[in-house]
């Protein structure tokens, strides 16, 4: 059984991954056209083809901007959305979180059309107003909103709710004993939902798609490409896209099982 379970996984895992591999090793093939499949020798050219596009380059800076802002923009909320849920009774901790969960399991597509929609009606409503880069961070801190809470939240459990009364019991103000106290015992949490939302804006299309107006992000632009002749330029911008959202993956997982270990050395102590 034990072998069975190991080829079973391992056809799991190259069904998954082998796809992946290939677009990785065809970014650097020294070929002219997407048609050819075959390897024709090692060559960085599309790569530096790809940061001679300007679109691309535009596309690039837009989808930066954008997640920077909706990752700060959510982490702030976020934290400031877990410390008020966890001073809820559980009655009320229970409808708020259920509301919080809701965008993560409602379809992308459901909550793409959804916003479209509500930033039509404001705009027409407010005047010359259009969809761009604006509703497209709107858009991101909606749905990156959650993931920071849920990041946030589990710290806040696992810290002794005695330190923030001690804290003004020798003296500081409310506003002081939160960064002296509270925010050291919940940074970690606040890290990891900060890359998470960073992570989860540069990987959106679907919601972007809806939202963005005539600004393109790296994933409308991939899109954009693929309804054209398809360049190899495209192998390598996905590669590039790729490695930045498993390095961000990697920092996360570093992250928690380092929380873990700390967490179970305080346990044993």
């Amino acid at each position: 059984m034990k072998a069975i379970s190991k080829i079973y996984s391992m056809l799991i895992f190259l069904f998954l991954y082998a796809p992946i591999v290939v677009l990785i090793i065809f970014s650097f093939n020294n070929s002219t056209t997407m048609s050819r499949s075959v390897w024709s020798g090692f060559s960085l050219k599309w790569y530096m083809k790809l940061f001679q596009d300007e679109m691309l380059l535009i596309a690039l800076r837009n989808t930066l901007v954008i997640a920077a802002i909706a990752a700060l923009v959510s982490t702030v909320l976020g934290t400031a959305a877990a410390i008020g849920i966890g001073g809820m009774n559980k009655l009320m901790k229970r409808m708020v979180m259920n509301i919080t969960n809701l965008p993560m399991v409602n379809p992308e597509i459901v909550t793409g059309v959804s916003l479209m929609l509500l930033f039509v009606f404001v705009a027409k409503s407010m005047g010359n107003l259009t969809l761009g880069m604006f509703s497209l961070i709107l858009a991101h801190i909606t749905f990156c909103l959650p993931y920071v809470i849920l990041s946030v939240l589990p710290k806040l459990r696992q810290m002794d709710p005695n330190l923030y009364e001690a804290a003004q019991d020798l003296g500081c103000s409310p506003i002081l004993a939160f960064f002296k106290v509270v925010l050291p015992e919940i940074m970690p949490g606040v890290v990891t939902g900060m890359i998470m939302a960073f992570t989860l804006s540069i990987d959106d299309f679907v919601i972007s798609y809806f939202t963005s107006g005539t600004t393109q992000t790296l994933p409308i632009f991939i899109y954009s490409m693929t309804r054209k002749r398809i360049s190899p330029e495209i192998n390598a911008l996905s590669t590039l896209l790729f490695g930045t959202i498993i390095i961000l993956l990697l920092i996360i997982n570093f992250r928690q099982s380092k929380d873990q270990k700390m967490a179970g050395k305080a346990g044993e102590a």
